[in-house]
């Protein structure tokens, strides 16, 4: 998986609203499957933490604190007591774990979110609506949060649902 140079490319989403989270801050990468936003994360001086159920996949994580944990098996949050300056999740969804990332953000902290949403299932996988975003599910996911960007709709062959929120007092003293 991190070979292949079309994965292994950050998702631009990240890439767009990694600059807000604060400079060295930690960064928590769930489901980071081969490591691509470890990677890019790592390399704008942040400390990565890689949360995944295989971390074997993490090639490009190197440098990463890597953790592997079944979050859907019922077990205990693997990070209670952490808190992170930035948290990025993409192409996974476990609704159970919305309140966990949001109360896992430091003050002042970026929650990065990008996954698959309903409407998907016409173009492919994932078509398991227990795996797909519903209309505006994002957005009351994170109404505690200061919304920074939101987007719903289809990009290339998916439909992807996004949204970059904080929990900043005033988002405008963000990193720019």
């Amino acid at each position: 998986m991190g070979n292949n140079p079309a994965i292994a490319k950050p998702s631009s989403w990240v890439a767009r609203f990694a600059p807000l989270i604060a400079p060295g801050g930690a960064v928590l990468d769930l489901a980071s499957g081969g490591g691509r936003h470890a990677r890019l994360l790592l390399d704008r001086g942040h400390a990565v933490t890689a949360l995944d159920r295989d971390i074997t996949q993490a090639h490009l994580a190197h440098g990463a604190e890597l953790i592997s944990a079944d979050l859907e098996d019922g077990s205990p949050w693997p990070l209670a007591g952490r808190v992170f300056a930035g948290i990025v999740v993409t192409n996974y969804l476990w609704r159970p774990l919305f309140a966990p990332l949001i109360a896992t953000l430091e003050p002042g902290g970026v929650l990065i979110y990008e996954t698959f949403a309903q409407g998907n299932e016409a173009f492919g996988r994932p078509r398991n609506p227990d795996h797909l975003l519903q209309a505006g599910e994002l957005l009351r996911a994170c109404a505690e949060l200061t919304v920074i960007a939101y987007e719903h709709g289809i990009d290339g062959a998916s439909v992807i649902q996004r949204i970059c929120a904080t929990n900043a007092p005033n988002p405008r003293q963000l990193n720019p």
